[in-house]
């Protein structure tokens, strides 16, 4: 599996889609925002080039991750002449990514796909690695692929733009790799961690290339996921899926959703005697860094009954034979895919004391 990224200003984007070997047309797959904000520079862009496009707009929500959008879109490519040649550029978030990788693996059997993310969590996550999916109203990603980009290509400029809440978010992902793999960088956010949220350039860059290094790290050695490796990049997800689940992916970002699974994992991690109470405190103490809206938190998190959150777990993607398979820690640093079962007791407990460490 090749993932080529790339990092550079967007005016270099048609020299890079032609030394791909790409043929000069291309289906822009934008959402409403980054239409708005970003599609009279990008058809210029390829304007100048001679470069031929079409381009489709999506709601700018997680609904648009859904079978009706993809059957109006598959509509719209036939009607456009979009061919094998054809080039499908997704310049947007995880939900343009997504929905335009699953767009790019399925029309005509398989079309070139080029990712262009735009929030500071794609850059750092969904938008490297190849895995594509749309959801299903029982469970988030259930429909997909594994399809990997031609390349990926990375201007933090883009993030000019882009709400503070959408750079917590994103920062919460690049946390993920810290635990799970990256002990250092843990060291490296924490003392950079108000630079990153107020963009500084430099800072930025290097939160992004370290944690698509990690990501390739190791989709490179699992990219379908058969070792269990890649499983331990969903650590926090099958907590944070819940919650998104519950509230109908209408609450939290998805990184939010993500930093509060993540403190619930280790709370669960350290409750059954893997990590000690020191490394659980230093987590809990930076997941309070991130300013998520404390009535967010009430309403979707704390009044949530823990039966409830352990329920909508049921649907999670790395459930076998009826099992939940948790992602866990034996150390920060270093993560691993726990194939034992857990009882409900230590589940709710673990979803207890994060609530506890957030309040």
């Amino acid at each position: 599996m090749l993932h080529h990224v790339v990092f550079s200003s967007f005016y270099t984007f048609n020299d890079v889609l032609l030394s791909h070997g790409l043929s000069p047309k291309v289906a822009l797959l934008f959402d409403r925002n980054t239409h708005r904000l970003f599609s009279q520079q990008i058809f210029q862009t390829f304007h100048q080039a001679n470069i031929a496009q079409s381009s489709f707009v999506v709601p700018a929500s997680e609904s648009a991750k859904s079978l009706r959008t993809a059957e109006r879109l598959y509509g719209e490519f036939i009607k456009n002449g979009i061919d094998r040649a054809t080039a499908l550029v997704a310049v947007g978030g995880g939900v343009v990514g997504d929905l335009g990788g699953f767009l790019a693996a399925s029309y005509l059997r398989g079309i070139p796909l080029a990712q262009v993310p735009t929030t500071l969590l794609a850059m750092v996550d969904s938008a490297i690695g190849g895995k594509v999916a749309i959801n299903h109203p029982l469970g988030k990603n259930m429909i997909g692929f594994f399809y990997a980009p031609v390349f990926t290509f990375i201007d933090v400029d883009f993030l000019a733009t882009l709400p503070k809440r959408d750079i917590y978010s994103g920062l919460a992902e690049a946390f993920k790799y810290a635990l799970i793999q990256d002990a250092p960088f843990f060291d490296r956010l924490e003392s950079q961690f108000e630079r990153v949220v107020s963009l500084e350039r430099a800072a930025v860059e290097q939160v992004v290339k370290r944690s698509v290094k990690n990501k390739l790290r190791v989709v490179k050695r699992d990219f379908k996921e058969t070792l269990g490796l890649r499983a331990l990049l969903n650590f926090g997800h099958t907590f944070g899926h819940a919650l998104e689940t519950l509230s109908k992916y209408r609450a939290f970002r998805h990184g939010e959703a993500v930093l509060i699974g993540m403190l619930c994992a280790s709370a669960l991690s350290k409750n059954l005697g893997l990590i000690d109470d020191a490394s659980l405190s230093r987590i809990a103490r930076f997941a309070k860094r991130f300013p998520i809206s404390s009535r967010l938190l009430k309403r979707h998190f704390f009044d949530v009954e823990e039966s409830a959150m352990e329920s909508a777990m049921q649907s999670d993607k790395k459930k076998e034979r009826g099992l939940i398979r948790f992602v866990l820690l034996r150390a920060i640093g270093e993560a691993f895919l726990c194939n034992e079962k857990i009882s409900s007791r230590d589940i709710r407990r673990a979803i207890r004391e994060a609530k506890r460490f957030l309040k």
